[in-house]
Order: C-alpha cells, then structure tokens, then sequence
C-alpha cells in the first residue's frame, strides 16, 4: 500500500542558471539583455527578453542565435548555479528549516511546520517570497501540494502577478491529469508514452497499475504514481553543511597589499582551524576580493598539496598584485575566502619516517614562490598552437595545467608527435640551397623550385641527405596584417642531425632540432 504523500512547500526560481551568473559575473548583462545557457550547444536556460525573441529550451545554438543574433551566449556551469543557490537555500533555513535542496533553483520542505507558524499555507508562501524579495530575488514562485512533484508543476504554472499557487490536498490527480508526460522529465518513457497514444499525465494515472508493471516494471510504477498525484517520496531535509569561509571587512578600505595580508592572517589561520576541525583540508581555494566602488575580482587558486595559513595569505596577495593594473580604481573593502574543493585530511598526513622526496621537492619550490612570487617558480607542459615556440607553456607551481582541452583542439597545420628535443625561442635564420648553389623557394600550389641540398647554419655548410615536406601552415587569413602563410620542412643532414625547418616569404629558419 502507497503512503499517502505530505503537504510540501516548493520554491521555484525560475532560469536559476541565468540568475545565477547575474550574480558572480563581473559585468552582470542588464535585466532586458538576451541571454541563454548552452550545454553541448543546446539551450538548457533562457531569459525572458531571448524568449521573446524565439529562443527555446532544447534548440540548438544556431537555431537560437538564428533567431535572436544578439543572443549573449553562456556555458553551463552546474557549480556555479549550486554556489550561488546556496546562500539562498541558508536565507530560506532562517525562517522555515528543514529544506530539501531538489536541484539549483528549486527547494522543497514540509508545510506543515511554516502554515502552523505563519497562519496558513498561503501565507507561509508569500511570506518567504517577501523575505527572498528583500534580498533581491524579486522572481520566485511558491506552491503547496501532495508531493514535491505536484508542487514543482504547480510552482511552474503560477503567475507573475499571484507568484503562490495552493493545489488542495486531495486534488494532486485532478490538477496533473491535463499536464502532458513530458512533464515527467524522462524522455525515453515520455517518448514510448506518445507513440502508445497515452499523451497526458491523466491518461497515464487511467491505466491499470498491473499493466504498467507488466510492461515498463518498478520504473513504470513509480511514474504512474506520480501521474495519478501519489508522491511517495516525502521530504528529506537537508543536512546545512559547515560555515568555512571567511570575511574579512576593511574600514576605511586599503590600498596597500601588504596591509591587506597583514589584515588576513588571522582570518586565514581561523579558516585553516576551520577545516582541520572537520578533518578537512582545503586543496582549491576561491578569494573574492571587493573594491571600495564594488569592483570584485574572483578567482582559484590551486595548490599541489594543502593549503595552510601562510599559503592562504600568499594567494590574497598574488591577486592583489595580478589585479594591481586595473580592478580596483580605489582601495580594497573587503575579503572573502572560502574552499573551492577540499580533501580529507588523513589522504595529507605526513609519512611516519619522514616526508618523501616528492615532498621535500615541493617544500623547497613553495618557499622561493612565497619569497619570489606567483610565476617565479613554473613547470613547463606543451599546449596547442602551430608554431612550437608558442606550444611551450610554463604553468605557475601549484596551478592546475589547462592546455589539454587547448591541446586537443584541432590545429590545422601543427606538427604532430614526435616533436623536437630542442626548440628555439626565436626560429634561427638558414639558408638552403639546390644543387648549383641557388635558393630553393616554393612557389604556386607548393611546389619547390628544386629539391633542397645544402643547409647552411652558423657558418657551417651540411649537405642534406634526406628530406620531407613541404606541409604548408596558413593562419589568421581573413585578416590582412595578421595572416602568416609557411612551409615546414623535415631535413637529415650528412652527419646525422635532424631539423626542422621553415621558409615563410622566402626566408629560412630553423624552428627546432631533433636531439
């Protein structure tokens, strides 16, 4: 036997994806601006003003742009929307605990609790709109209904003008019945549903449960419970996690970062005791940094190992000096460090014989960072590009290398694996020349006007033996004074040394070696 559901109160807010980069950007798009959140190119969020204009859940990102060509276009991030929807959810916990956090941007609790307190389940609604209102969440919609998932529709099908909807108890399969499967947010069964003709929720709640079970098993069953208004799944209240950020306000603002480091050790080393407290470590930390006239400047920082007091006050600094060209036009107000990704503290326990090598290694490197700075202490990886002078990467110690996404990009032109041993900064001036001493040059359609046989480097002539090429390279060509056309060529001289050469407006160079 089903458990009859239980009164839930839901909150939807909706196109939380848009709100929520609103809220971290530094340049938030104006209320009536067009813009849309894609996810592998299709539109998961749109604002009002994109709606308007044509745009839709679902389309593809030149349907949409098609459609509204002044379309702001912004990735999805899932990190980001349960950021910014935490503080909401911790306001809402003030005044009615025990929420249920269903996904960004929609929150659920029993309603039993805020009706009795508030007088009423309308007015419990409306009272925590009010309290969201304040804090500038004008666009939030309120329902009580049987079960979270009647709720969420009836949520959805609230107005602007009355944003609280109550669906009466008893009532859940009466309101669901016109609704059509899709709203079930499975597309396989909703599909299957459609082409057996049951298109609407009451069509699915009308068929007999056995069947349902026969056919599509404890999956069918579940959904046919919630077509027909039968939720099941009470709410299950959130545990709030630990408060481990930290803020730290200056009044009057500083301009001096040494100031401002001196201003955060003690917060950082309380943020440290913080974690270690719950037996956590933090290995990514986020510091927002506020200006006097809100300029903000936002950023992760990453760290090899774990971050400590010292590290947390280095990194506040280092962005302070990064941001000293341009953020802030006026002194910072406040700090605000939080842990971006943490670690349990056992996985950092130093070993019982004594730190290892590896250890030792990134002991020594974070101290000449700390002493040096942010990028005097880097580690070099290849990225992506044509040329292999701008394929040399050197990441600051600690940050995380993000050239494979660059890398795996495609890069029509670029020289692939094995690449050169040595790889000169500036591509060393050559000439090569034919067999009668004249320069070889490529002309139309890539021919070479005679195949290559001397190589002249640093005073010194070599004959070649082998060669291979030419692989053209072409870049930027729509725009005049940034397009490079070349050549590269691949050449084994008489005494064995590979090279790899280049000739690009009939100058030769070479831009690596093969060691």
């Amino acid at each position: 036997m089903m458990q009859a559901p239980t009164r839930s109160l839901v909150l939807w807010f909706p196109d939380w994806p848009i709100t929520a980069f609103a809220h971290e950007a530094v340049s938030p798009p104006q209320p009536d601006a067009a813009v849309a959140v894609f996810a592998n190119n299709i539109v998961v969020a749109c604002s009002w003003a994109a709606r308007a204009q044509g745009v839709r859940r679902g389309q593809k990102r030149r349907d949409a742009q098609a459609l509204c060509p002044v379309l702001q276009v912004v990735p999805a991030d899932p990190v980001r929307d349960a950021r910014a929807f935490a503080p909401v959810v911790a306001r809402v916990e003030e005044y009615a605990p025990g929420v249920q956090v269903v996904r960004p941007g929609l929150c659920a609790l029993k309603a039993r609790g805020p009706a009795r307190y508030y007088g009423g389940e309308r007015e419990a609604a409306r009272t925590l709109i009010r309290l969201l209102d304040d804090v500038g969440f004008s666009d939030v919609r309120a329902s009580v209904a049987d079960g979270v998932f009647t709720a969420e529709q009836a949520a959805r099908s609230a107005r602007v003008d009355d944003p609280v909807r109550i669906v009466a108890s008893g009532e859940a399969g009466a309101f669901l019945a016109p609704l059509s499967v899709a709203t079930l947010d499975d597309d396989e069964f909703g599909s299957l549903l459609s082409r057996l003709g049951v298109h609407t929720l009451g069509d699915l709640a009308a068929l007999p449960v056995e069947r349902v079970r026969e056919r599509f098993g404890g999956r069918g069953v579940r959904l046919h419970a919630l077509s027909g208004g039968l939720d099941s799944q009470p709410v299950q209240p959130r545990t709030p996690p630990p408060e481990l950020h930290r803020d730290v306000a200056f009044e009057p603002p500083l301009e001096l970062a040494d100031q401002i480091a001196f201003g955060m050790r003690v917060a950082a080393e309380e943020f440290i005791a913080g974690l270690g407290a719950h037996d956590l470590v933090c290995t990514e930390l986020r510091v927002v940094l506020t200006g006097e006239r809100a300029e903000r400047s936002e950023r992760v920082w990453l760290h090899p190992g774990s971050f400590d007091a010292a590290a947390v006050v280095d990194r506040v600094r280092w962005q302070l000096a990064e941001d000293a060209q341009g953020i802030f036009g006026s002194g910072v107000a406040g700090v605000h460090i939080e842990p971006e990704a943490v670690d349990a503290a056992a996985h950092h326990a130093k070993g019982l014989f004594g730190a290892g090598p590896d250890e030792r290694v990134h002991h020594a490197l974070s101290r000449v960072q700390a002493m040096l700075g942010h990028r005097a202490v880097v580690t070099p990886v290849v990225g992506g590009g044509r040329w292999l002078a701008e394929r040399q990467v050197n990441v600051p110690w600690g940050d995380r290398a993000v050239t494979a996404k660059d890398r795996a990009r495609p890069w029509p032109g670029s020289l692939p694996d094995p690449l050169p041993a040595t790889v000169y900064p500036e591509p060393r001036l050559v000439g090569v020349t034919d067999v009668g001493g004249a320069p070889v040059t490529v002309g139309e359609r890539d021919v070479l006007s005679a195949p290559p046989a001397v190589l002249e480097t640093a005073g010194q002539r070599r004959r070649i033996h082998e060669w291979a090429g030419p692989w053209p390279i072409s870049e930027r060509g729509w725009d005049p004074l940034r397009a490079r056309r070349a050549h590269r060529f691949q050449v084994i001289d008489a005494d064995g040394g590979a090279w790899l050469l280049v000739v690009e407006e009939g100058e030769w160079r070479a831009e690596g070696r093969y060691d």
